[in-house]
């Protein structure tokens, strides 16, 4: 409070009429000042008798509020806009699935299920001026404008955004609640929640078995800002100053910009001016009608955070106007989040979600709460009879639930931790028959601890005329055996997605932390456990259903191809067999790429490939990358212009690659990488 109020002990000393030594062991609490001084020294600080009495930081008045930028380093380097923003796509999708993951893993310990609100507020008019106003607008849009440089992405969108703001003279918020959470816990500047948030970058900070391990889901709450402009106020479970209600702050991410003569990093806090620390900008403890103005209102008393992405649009174009955006929030966290929304006798839901919208404070759309069963039926009876403990191991009615397990086999850590148990765990399996109307039948979908959706793909290769089924990996602590298999198989598929937490494969985390082959163990799991789900639906020797239906049609659903003669069906171009490969020391990709080759070919005919790396990160399309070398290992020669020549009988030719680390759109381990195989237009002799 003294730094605050740029006081020292000696002068609150001679202002109160005490010692030195007195303020002194009043500030290490190893005394208490009488009633009389406690008032004297609310004088002097300029706080409440209250605010005194219980040692706490004041609330702010809103003409202490400003925005504080980051002056540019002194060896001239340049950021071109938050790096970790590149990772995701700016979509709602990618933010709906973030944010609300973030707010499953701070749920509070024994706690009620987390409530996840998503709102829409669509500002125009007076509505809009006064917002703008509260925010400190005027100095906001100065520094957009020098920063909204055409020649550079981030520059692109922010231009846009105000053009448009300009053009149509109406804003979009979106604020995303949690309740029953932690909220943004800790000091200003130390560790703690509230700086892994608002302060630092790429700083996860999460407990083993959380749901994220790279520190950038925060990343998609401000790429989905056309301004880069995010606002919190936060409900702390854990009083910080000796308070625990309207912790207010906003954080703006903009690129390197030159203003008024001078240079700036880019990014800037708005708060209160710290007087200990010069250009800097502290959280400050708002009263009601501020957090109002500027739409960061609290609808529940328990703890959490509310975050508000100023000027938020779906960067990818699938969702226009409020109510598109409302009906994509709904949809995604429909379809990411239905498991994680089912409880049972075993284990409560872990998470309620809802979306609302209003224009200019009046509703819109009225506030949804998702309904996993409604979305997701024959999934999520999976779930429940799984948390019921009422699922089977062999099904009589079509309404139960087979239960099986899958083997992941574990890999020792490379920091010397012993191996588990017998080394492997026992996945759970479940698969539920689907009805008709199911949209999208013959699934499997895989996830651990939080029960948010990892990856969800079809089954292929199933027996012709098969019943529809929805099937589900419970992984990790999602099985709830509590035994150290788990824990270790949570921490070896959280090693192993990427960003986007969109799957399980090998990523450069995996890599570094485990010993050689544990890659390879994460596709044979999920292999394994398509290979079971057919397994389970190939009908045994002489079994019939007492339902198949007519004996024809029957009939007509077990035909296969019909084996007459005629043309065989001809590949026409090279295809990719498989993909085999890790990062290595320099963050490049090493892969050993098995290419089939077209038959029905002449001899003579010299074919020519092109081998072309691509990115995939976000949920955007792939990025294609360069090659810093290929090597040829198996009926295949290297061109002068660096193609792959074949041999004219070979059926597959096999080759090494090393992607060119300078040509990366984002580190090696914020990606997945794939090889395309293009027919090159260069003529060998």
């Amino acid at each position: 409070m003294l730094g605050l109020r740029g006081l020292s002990q000696k002068d609150l000393a001679d202002t109160v009429g005490v010692t030195p030594a007195a303020v002194n062991g009043w500030v290490n609490g190893r005394a208490t000042p009488r009633s009389e001084k406690m008032l004297a020294i609310a004088d002097a600080l300029g706080v409440t008798g209250l605010d005194a009495l219980h040692h706490r930081v004041p609330a702010s008045a809103p003409d202490e509020l400003k925005w504080i930028f980051r002056a540019a380093p002194a060896d001239g380097g340049r950021e071109g806009g938050g790096v970790a923003g590149f990772a995701f796509s700016a979509s709602l999708d990618v933010l709906a699935r973030e944010a609300t993951q973030n707010s499953i893993d701070e749920r509070l310990p024994d706690g009620p299920p987390v409530h996840s609100a998503y709102t829409l507020h669509e500002l125009s008019g007076l509505h809009l001026r006064d917002f703008l106003d509260a925010v400190g607008w005027a100095t906001v849009e100065e520094h957009i404008v020098s920063a909204a440089d055409p020649a550079q992405k981030v520059g692109r969108v922010l231009r846009d955004g105000l053009e448009l703001l300009h053009r149509e003279e109406r804003l979009v918020l979106l604020r995303v609640d949690d309740y029953h959470a932690n909220g943004l816990t800790g000091p200003e500047f130390g560790d703690g929640r509230f700086a892994r948030v608002v302060r630092r970058t790429l700083d996860s900070g999460k407990a083993g078995g959380q749901g994220g391990s790279y520190g950038l889901g925060k990343a998609a709450l401000w790429a989905a800002s056309r301004f880069g402009l995010v606002l919190v106020n936060s409900t702390l479970s854990t009083p910080e100053e000796g308070r625990s209600e309207h912790r207010i702050s906003g954080r703006l991410e903009l690129p390197w910009h030159r203003h008024e003569g001078s240079e700036y990093a880019g990014p800037a806090w708005f708060g209160v001016p710290d007087a200990e620390r010069s250009q800097t900008a502290r959280s400050w403890w708002g009263d009601d009608k501020t957090a109002a103005r500027l739409y960061l209102t609290r609808e529940e008393d328990a703890p959490g955070t509310s975050l508000l992405i100023v000027g938020a649009y779906d960067g990818s174009g699938r969702a226009e106007g409020l109510e598109g955006m409302y009906e994509r929030l709904v949809d995604s966290l429909s379809t990411n989040f239905w498991a994680a929304m089912v409880g049972g006798r075993r284990a409560d839901a872990k998470v309620r979600c809802s979306v609302a919208a209003y224009r200019n404070g009046t509703s819109v759309l009225p506030r949804t709460y998702i309904d996993p069963h409604e979305v997701e039926p024959a999934r999520a009876r999976a779930v429940q009879a799984f948390l019921d403990g009422e699922t089977v191991e062999e099904v009589t009615d079509r309404k139960q639930v087979l239960q099986t397990e899958v083997l992941l086999e574990l890999r020792a850590r490379k920091d010397g931790t012993p191996a588990v148990g017998e080394g492997s765990h026992r996945a759970v399996l479940l698969i539920a028959s689907a009805d008709d109307q199911e949209p999208d039948p013959d699934h499997l979908t895989l996830m651990r601890s939080s029960r948010m959706v990892v990856k969800s793909k079809r089954v292929g290769e199933l027996p012709l005329g098969h019943r529809a089924f929805q099937a589900v990996l419970l992984a990790g602590n999602a099985t709830l055996d509590g035994t150290p298999e788990a824990a270790a198989a949570e921490q070896m598929l959280r090693a192993s997605e990427p960003p986007d937490h969109n799957d399980w494969v090998g990523t450069e985390d995996l890599t570094a932390t485990y010993e050689r082959g544990a890659r390879q163990k994460i596709l044979e799991f999920k292999q394994g456990a398509e290979q079971k789900v057919r397994e389970l639906l190939r009908p045994q020797q002489g079994e019939e259903e007492e339902d198949a239906g007519p004996v024809v049609l029957t009939e007509l659903l077990r035909l296969g191809a019909p084996k007459v003669a005629g043309p065989r069906k001809i590949q026409a171009f090279p295809t990719v067999k498989s993909v085999e490969g890790d990062l290595d020391g320099t963050g490049a990709w090493d892969l050993i790429v098995t290419v089939r080759i077209p038959q029905q070919r002449k001899p003579t005919d010299a074919l020519v490939i092109q081998p072309v790396p691509r990115f995939w990160f976000g949920s955007g399309p792939g990025a294609a990358v360069s090659w810093k070398e290929i090597i040829p290992l198996d009926r295949c020669e290297l061109t002068p212009l660096g193609n792959l020549v074949c041999d004219p009988h070979a059926t597959q030719v096999r080759f090494r690659a090393i992607t060119d680390v300078t040509s990366h759109p984002v580190v090696g381990a914020m990606s997945r990488v794939s090889v395309d195989i293009r027919r090159a237009q260069e003529v060998v002799v």
